[in-house]
């Protein structure tokens, strides 16, 4: 069973769908119990990455996070999602992150160039790391897939995380992992047949 962490934030229910999609079970919650008990956790956000956090730490869903990726369990954020488990992000100030995956959440518009639209709002090819494996996130897709983004900030300092990145003016981290803790910046949900493969392998990831 994945849990699907409902704090306020997030496509949640478009999430549910896909995953009902290809066979998994799939919850939509709050509840810490709950969360315990499933397999897995996806972390979806949409909007501001400040009052995502706050709604996350006021929960308390947080520190459940963290510890249950201490404890192993595979998680994946997703766009907002994956920005929250970084150290920090500099969007509108500095904001403390979930610190799960080491590195700085950044503005496109610094590296990307004026030409380019901001927020970077649609499909782009994925780019594998040279010299590393394909993470097992993507063994039902291949290099040069295109997913759907939405999103006015992208993962910075974090090359050794990075499984995937895409071109937009610069190249932005499109997907990071460390450990059993998975992040997409772009929406697997809303990627057709490419973000099903994706999320199935995230089904099949093993504690």
């Amino acid at each position: 069973m994945i849990a699907i962490i409902d704090y306020g934030v997030g496509n949640l229910f478009s999430i549910r769908s896909s995953l009902q999609f290809i066979g998994a079970n799939a919850v939509v919650t709050g509840d810490a119990e709950k969360i315990r008990e499933c397999d897995k956790i996806i972390l979806p956000g949409v909007g501001a990455f400040s009052d995502a956090a706050d709604k996350l730490r006021r929960s308390g869903l947080a520190d459940l996070i963290c510890d249950e990726a201490r404890r192993g369990k595979p998680i994946l954020g997703i766009c907002l999602g994956m920005q929250l488990l970084f150290e920090r992000s500099y969007e509108y100030g500095c904001h403390a992150g979930l610190g799960l995956i080491g590195g700085d959440v950044m503005p496109i518009e610094a590296v990307s160039g004026r030409k380019y639209k901001i927020p970077h709002i649609g499909w782009n090819a994925l780019k594998f790391p040279a010299g590393r494996d394909a993470s097992p996130l993507f063994k039902y897709i291949k290099e040069e897939d295109c997913v759907y983004f939405v999103h006015s900030y992208y993962a910075a300092n974090c090359d050794d995380s990075v499984i995937a990145y895409t071109e937009y003016g610069a190249d932005l981290t499109a997907a990071v992992s460390y450990k059993n803790v998975f992040g997409t910046q772009f929406h697997p949900e809303k990627s057709g047949a490419v973000g099903t493969g994706i999320l199935r392998a995230f089904n099949e990831v093993s504690p």
